[in-house]
């Protein structure tokens, strides 16, 4: 069993249901969870310690290719963060439109910027396309199950 912070970043609602759908399943799987629907960095870095936990980042994609806005502080403070956060451990569903050219780009951004802090992308990036006739909270709960043994 592991210890899950789900950070989400939706600009009108449909990425938190995707977070809660995420939820649902982990906690069908037996792991614990943390759901952050306004990340705070210092005390998801404080539980993400004291638990060992995993971070599952779900972000949409707003304007032109920017983080929702109740993300931005988070990612902001992990910017300028000079903790060692080689031991966290991530994956991340980035939703998006592929009619526009920066698709689903904030879960991109965000990827590039952890692995820059030297944490470790334990199952490669998730990316829904909107513009598809897709149900996204399903989906996430098949691609948890499809990982679970990465989990």
């Amino acid at each position: 069993m592991s210890t899950f912070q789900i950070i989400v970043g939706s600009m009108l609602g449909g990425t938190e249901y995707v977070a809660e759908a995420c939820e649902e399943q982990l906690i069908t799987l037996e792991h614990k969870v943390n759901l952050h629907l306004k990340p705070n960095f210092s005390s998801i870095i404080e539980e993400t310690f004291s638990q060992n936990s995993i971070w599952l980042i779900c972000t949409s994609t707003h304007g032109a290719g920017d983080y929702p806005d109740n993300i931005q502080e988070f990612v902001n403070d992990l910017k300028n963060c000079e903790q060692d956060l080689s031991s966290i451990k991530f994956m991340i569903i980035a939703i998006g439109d592929s009619s526009y050219d920066t698709f689903c780009k904030a879960g991109l951004e965000i990827k590039k910027l952890l692995i820059t802090k030297g944490c470790s992308e334990i199952v490669a990036i998730e990316m829904f396309d909107m513009s598809q006739d897709i149900d996204p909270e399903d989906l996430a709960q098949q691609w948890l199950i499809q990982n679970k043994d990465l989990l």
